[in-house]
């Protein structure tokens, strides 16, 4: 992602934003990241995610804590404010309707059989932790910030989806649930801010190395979302009767679009013929309007700029 940046001294909070835009994109257009936003994951499948993304923020926060007093990571660590490890435990537990969730199969399988995507991101992260502590804050940048702005979408979906009032959704609560979006704007400035006062303005390297580890982390991010595993009743695909192709469900970002093996194509082989009888309708209504007009044109004496003002306000 370095290859977009044009200007190595602008702080690191405006470098990160412009040099992930792309795979910041890729990752949030994933169909997993689709299902999940619309809240259409089964809600076992729901909680599975949940206990994918404990494991990584589990690994993240340790390190955080670890590396507290590091210059680049001190000005943004407030461990009460932004840890949710421990919210994502009490939203397991709730979904899964267990205080004992880490024997629950949902957990064994994914503790002894973990997805590659889960082994991989949890791996870099214990990497760097080691290694180049400082490059945590590229992996906190992507997943608080996100928690703090899409994730808030992503609350009210999942409320409703599965019906939630107040418990099951503590992972999307920072401060308290009655946080406003003006509270949690607060907390994005103050954290770009850190994360200014952090970062050098004059060391390139540092920045070009924070750039390109949190691209990687929209990747792994991408990744985790290709492990989620299809909704078990999608919602029903909804066909335009002029066009005859398939229109996403209501806050889709893109269309869904059926394989050549799925029944609605026999849909689309209906909606077909309805198409050739609109387009017949459509054309005879334009015969019997121009007929009509001109009938008022040669019995009437419209003249010039009226005939077509007529016209189209009859069709």
């Amino acid at each position: 992602m370095s290859s977009t940046i044009t200007d190595w001294t602008a702080p690191i909070a405006t470098l990160l934003r412009d040099g992930t835009a792309v795979a910041h994109e890729k990752a949030e257009k994933s169909e997993g990241a689709s299902w999940l936003t619309r809240g259409e994951l089964d809600k076992e499948e729901y909680a599975r995610f949940l206990i994918m993304l404990w494991y990584i923020y589990s690994t993240l926060e340790e390190g955080l804590d670890r590396h507290s007093s590091n210059p680049v990571l001190a000005p943004t660590y407030n461990a009460p404010l932004l840890s949710r490890a421990a919210a994502l435990e009490a939203d397991i537990r709730h979904i899964l309707q267990t205080s004992d969730w880490k024997t629950h199969p949902i957990h064994r399988e994914i503790e002894t059989s973990p997805p590659p995507a889960l082994t991989a991101y949890v791996s870099r992260l214990k990497a760097i932790n080691e290694s180049s502590p400082e490059l945590l804050l590229s992996h906190a940048y992507v997943r608080y910030l996100g928690d703090l702005s899409g994730g808030q979408y992503i609350r009210r979906s999942i409320a409703k989806a599965y019906g939630f009032d107040s418990a099951g959704t503590d992972f999307y609560d920072f401060g308290s649930q009655a946080a406003t979006m003006g509270d949690l704007r607060k907390i994005k400035v103050w954290y770009r801010d850190g994360m200014n006062e952090g970062v050098p303005i004059g060391d390139i390297p540092l920045k070009e190395s924070l750039v390109h580890e949190a691209s990687l982390a929209f990747v792994l991010n991408g990744d985790l979302f290709k492990t989620l595993r299809p909704p078990t009743n999608p919602p029903s695909l909804r066909f335009d009767p002029v066009s005859a192709t398939p229109v996403a469900h209501p806050g889709s970002t893109s269309p869904t679009t059926p394989s050549l093996a799925s029944p609605s194509l026999s849909l689309r082989s209906a909606s077909l013929s309805k198409q050739s009888s609109f387009s017949f309708a459509t054309i005879l209504t334009l015969v019997l309007a121009a007929s009509l007009a001109h009938f008022i044109l040669t019995v009437g004496g419209i003249k010039g700029e009226d005939v077509l003002r007529k016209l189209f306000s009859l069709v």
